[in-house]
């Protein structure tokens, strides 16, 4: 202030010391305080920035002159104090996403009635939603048509910016509850194996024995490490836990270093030494292969336990195409510890259609790997240690003892929770199933223009590089991508689809409605602190109308379609015509030394994904490196020439 410095500050009030723990400010403090002392220190614009800025609508404890705004007007906020001479200051209020968690766990907050679903057919796997939100809870799926998007309610902190993506995808389940398994139906399914299971032969003789636990935050890794230390406390061996959280508690990476001994004598240090883990319990597979976690293996003497679920990484929700690896990061652990010493379990997936929650896999990997005779422990200490824990017992239990099943009898468990049909992987099916879709869509004679480009593309490939299907594959999903884009028509008619309203019947009880957030072009008149058309939040009311809505398809591109005019359905429509065109012109100058650019070119339309604005952007992207690619496959026909 003193020294007239052009600065913005920016005071994030969370409502906790968040990051340690969730543990109250200490000391008196409030927003309405802070900025009451932003201006006696001389400041004259403040603005306060809030998820509920409905609470400060009286503005009595305000400084008089501070304005408040949704969280969603931020950038615009920031925009306009840089352009104030001076010290401005911005007060975020939002309590932490994470403490809001615990506390709904705990009952000592409103947890509220409404979940945020994704209908994957409407998804384009742009990842705005990923972006605007910046929630490790938005999950890649892996589906026929792409990497859409879906939510995982395991983690979800009910924080709804990820509705904020420009995409009609997002429905709101408000009412009832999530449906999950019934405890004693699932022991009951499988209480004959349960009871069947023999007692492990313990293979970790070393002393001590050195365990080292991977995986991220708020997943439960650091009780694992607590809960083993405790079993081994119980038979009366001497233990000690070294753990290492980063920092974040809640997604950021946890080590847990656990050294068991029969004497604390034999423990004179907490760190396990490079390449001397005898057991790496992979929670998370990212952390796993981790440069700190893989020095501790050793080949030949180190074995893994890993978790096949990979969960994306905070580079995810900034750039879609930065999914981690499952393959490369798995042969890591294999050329660390040896082909034959890592043992890899979904234990996501069988959790989740177990018990309806996947906060348990990592219980469920500790089961694996004492059934696989991996844990210093016996079973009636670490069976006393989860009851002492004192959290979820009855629930901790069936996942140990479900992860035991997993390791004895896989098979068992293999099928739980899969996918009832894999992506197509060879040309044939791939174009099958897209053309049935597109029939859906508009017509058959619609889908049979779709089968005549990618089959005029097979024969241009079978010319010149005879078995080869990679130019034919690409044009496949790029010209699917681009003919079945989502227009009004279609928005309506998979929201409406009975296979969807199906889906949500499955996963939810009790009585609940759907809300569609979607920004109609010819009803949205405003814009968001995006710059973008605000969505709007429709009942249940709405699907008569997508219905008949639906219905309409044929209008589409017709001089009777009302939403054919608008510039987002005539740069759809074109690009179809130029694809088509691109095509032709590929199958006329193919030559063998030129396929990897034709299939580089084929594929590009695959990164023009989204909706209105986001489309528009991904678009202005491609465009150079189209018109680029055009130009190479041109140049080599002339120099051919």
């Amino acid at each position: 202030m003193a020294a007239r410095i052009n600065i913005t500050y920016k005071i994030l009030f969370n409502d906790a010391v968040a990051m340690t723990g969730g543990q109250p400010v200490d000391g008196p403090i409030s927003v309405d305080a802070i900025t009451r002392q932003l201006a006696a220190e001389g400041i004259t614009r403040i603005a306060v920035v809030s998820d509920a800025p409905e609470k400060y609508d009286s503005r009595s404890g305000l400084a008089p002159f501070t304005t408040v705004h949704h969280r969603e007007d931020l950038d615009a906020v920031q925009r306009e104090m840089r352009e104030i001479p001076g010290v401005t200051a911005i007060v975020y209020e939002q309590t932490c996403a994470a403490e809001k968690r615990r506390r709904r766990k705990r009952g000592t907050m409103a947890d509220p009635a409404r979940r945020m679903v994704i209908n994957d057919l409407v998804c384009e796997g742009c990842g705005d939603c990923g972006k605007k939100s910046n929630c490790l809870s938005v999950q890649p799926k892996r589906t026929e048509f792409g990497v859409k998007r879906q939510i995982d309610q395991s983690s979800c902190n009910k924080d709804y910016s990820c509705a904020d993506g420009f995409c009609p995808s997002f429905v709101s389940v408000v009412g009832g509850t999530l449906r999950k398994p019934d405890p004693d139906s699932v022991a009951a399914r499988f209480a004959d194996d349960l009871a069947a299971l023999p007692l492990p032969h313990c293979s970790t003789t070393a002393d001590p024995a050195e365990i080292l636990i991977v995986g991220v935050g708020g997943t439960g890794v650091v009780t694992i490490g607590a809960v083993l230390a405790m079993a081994a406390h119980l038979e009366g061996k001497a233990s000690s836990v070294l753990d290492f959280m980063g920092f974040a508690q809640k997604g950021g990476a946890v080590y847990s270093y656990l050294r068991v001994a029969g004497d604390a004598g034999r423990l004179n240090q907490a760190r396990i030494d490079p390449k001397q883990a005898q057991l790496v319990l992979a929670c998370d597979t990212v952390v796993a292969a981790s440069p700190d976690a893989l020095k501790t293996v050793r080949l030949g003497r180190t074995r893994v336990v890993a978790n096949a679920h990979v969960a994306p990484t905070g580079a995810f929700t900034r750039d879609r195409a930065k999914l981690p690896d499952a393959g490369s990061l798995l042969r890591s652990l294999r050329r660390a510890a040896g082909p034959d010493r890592v043992e890899v379990v979904d234990a996501n997936r069988v959790v989740t259609a177990l018990f309806g929650d996947s906060i348990l896999a990592n219980v469920f990997l500790m089961g694996v790997a004492f059934q696989k005779g991996l844990l210093p422990v016996g079973l009636e200490a670490l069976t006393r240690a989860i009851e002492l824990n004192g959290t979820g017992v009855p629930a901790n239990l069936r996942a140990f003892a479900f992860g035991r099943l997993a390791a004895h009898r896989p098979e068992l468990l293999a099928t739980l929770g899969a996918e009832e049909e894999a992506p197509a992987t060879d040309l044939a099916a791939i174009v099958e199933r897209r053309a049935a879709f597109l029939a859906d869509y508009q017509d058959r004679a619609y889908a049979d223009r779709y089968r005549a480009l990618v089959e005029r593309a097979r024969q241009a490939e079978a010319r010149v590089a005879p078995g080869s299907t990679a130019l034919a594959e690409a044009v496949a999903r790029s010209a699917f991508t681009l003919m079945a884009y989502k227009d009004e028509y279609e928005v309506a008619r998979l929201h409406s689809d009975p296979a969807f309203a199906k889906s949500l019947k499955d996963r939810f009880d009790g009585d609940w409605k759907p809300v569609f957030h979607l920004a109609p072009p010819l009803l949205s008149r405003d814009t968001n602190g995006y710059g973008e058309p605000r969505k709007m939040a429709l009942g249940a009311w709405i699907l008569p109308v997508f219905r008949g809505l639906a219905a309409c398809k044929r209008l589409r591109g017709t001089a009777l379609d009302p939403f054919g005019y608008t510039a987002e359905r005539k740069m759809e429509r074109a690009l179809v015509a130029r694809y088509e065109a691109t095509v032709a012109e590929i199958a006329e100058r193919l030559s063998a030394d030129r396929l990897a650019t034709a299939v580089e070119l084929a594929a590009l339309p695959q990164e023009i994904r989204g909706f209105g604005p986001v489309k528009q952007r991904a678009m202005e992207a491609v465009e150079p490196r189209w018109q680029a690619l055009e130009l190479r496959l041109r140049e080599r026909t002339a120099q051919a020439a």
